[in-house]
């Protein structure tokens, strides 16, 4: 579950709401520091910070913790090699400490402010600076750097914990044919924020994507309409080869995090005719499992986009030595 996920839920919830932190791991987890789930005083809850184990114990936190309009930390310390309960239940053998806060005050005033900046596609870092224990927090906003920068080469004199929010990255999808259903619906699960485009209104519909946005117009329009940004996603499948042709000599024009071609690699080639290829290109698009069908290619792509969204690299993109005479997901030989 993504922060933005989590801050999203919060704004539409009315009732009482403690948010509940990760603030410090030692050994395994599930889950790592930074981690966040909604706790509600009736007992409901949105996210988790484990396989399932710790939050019962938590959501009974809740209540006293709202009352008391005071946060507080609790600790769950699963490393004693002798401790049959925890440890060896959830699979995990470290020491979490969670942070629980009354969603109230100047705690709520910050986290809208996280939401709104997130929204417009900015960074922010929420520092908390803690006084007395854990009861009394004082909370800062700043830009994505400026806090590093201002806590780097020196020890801070209080307990502190910064946390930068990042705003989920944008999955740019090219062709809404019935094969981009599956990938829009498991690439929003899975953390991104996904836009369907296509030239044919009937087929770009918030009714065929819903929780995606969708966008209608030709290729060249849609590359100024977009805007991209060196950390976008995008992926095209529109499987009409001068409209790929006309969307992709447009995006080749920036930079991007990631941009994969649906097809086969000789019909890529053909549609690249002699342009640059960087290394933020990928074709065929998705890592090779065999998939066969849009639900299984949707599989193949979107773990190629997590891949490359945690940083792990191939030695080459486009020319990876991996199978080179394959086919992409969901097309014939070209």
């Amino acid at each position: 579950m993504e922060a933005y996920d989590i801050l999203r839920e919060m704004e539409r919830h009315k009732q009482a709401v403690v948010l509940a932190t990760v603030i410090h791991v030692e050994g395994h987890a599930y889950r790592k520091q930074g981690a966040m789930m909604l706790l509600m005083t009736d007992g409901s809850m949105f996210g988790s910070i484990s396989p399932g184990c710790l939050e019962a114990d938590l959501s009974g936190y809740a209540p006293l913790v709202w009352e008391s309009s005071k946060p507080q930390m609790v600790e769950y310390d699963m490393r004693p090699a002798d401790d049959f309960g925890w440890g060896e239940t959830i699979g995990c053998g470290g020491l979490i400490r969670i942070l629980l806060e009354p969603v109230t005050g100047e705690l709520l005033v910050q986290l809208l402010a996280i939401r709104a900046g997130l929204e417009r596609g900015e960074a922010v870092r929420l520092k908390r600076v803690f006084r007395k224990g854990y009861s009394d927090i004082v909370y800062k906003l700043s830009g994505a750097y400026e806090a590093a920068e201002e806590e780097s080469g020196r020890k801070m004199p209080i307990p502190a914990y910064s946390h930068l929010f990042l705003p989920k990255p944008r999955l740019i999808i090219f062709g809404a044919n019935p094969d981009a259903v599956p990938l829009a619906e498991l690439a929003a699960g899975s953390g991104f924020r996904v836009v369907v485009t296509d030239w044919r209104d009937a087929y770009c519909t918030p009714e065929r994507f819903p929780g995606a946005e969708t966008i209608a117009a030709f290729p060249q329009a849609l590359v100024q309409q977009l805007a991209l940004r060196p950390d976008d996603y995008v992926v095209v499948m529109s499987h009409q080869f001068d409209k790929d042709a006309d969307f992709v000599r447009g995006v080749l024009n920036g930079q991007l995090q990631y941009l994969g071609i649906m097809g086969s690699r000789v019909r890529t080639e053909k549609l690249l005719d002699g342009a640059e290829r960087p290394p933020w290109l990928h074709y065929p698009v998705g890592l090779n499992i065999g998939s066969e069908g849009p639900e299984e290619n949707a599989v193949s792509i979107v773990a190629e986009l997590i891949r490359t969204k945690r940083g792990i690299r191939t030695d080459g993109a486009w020319n990876s030595p991996v199978d080179p005479m394959r086919d992409g997901p969901s097309c014939r030989p070209w």
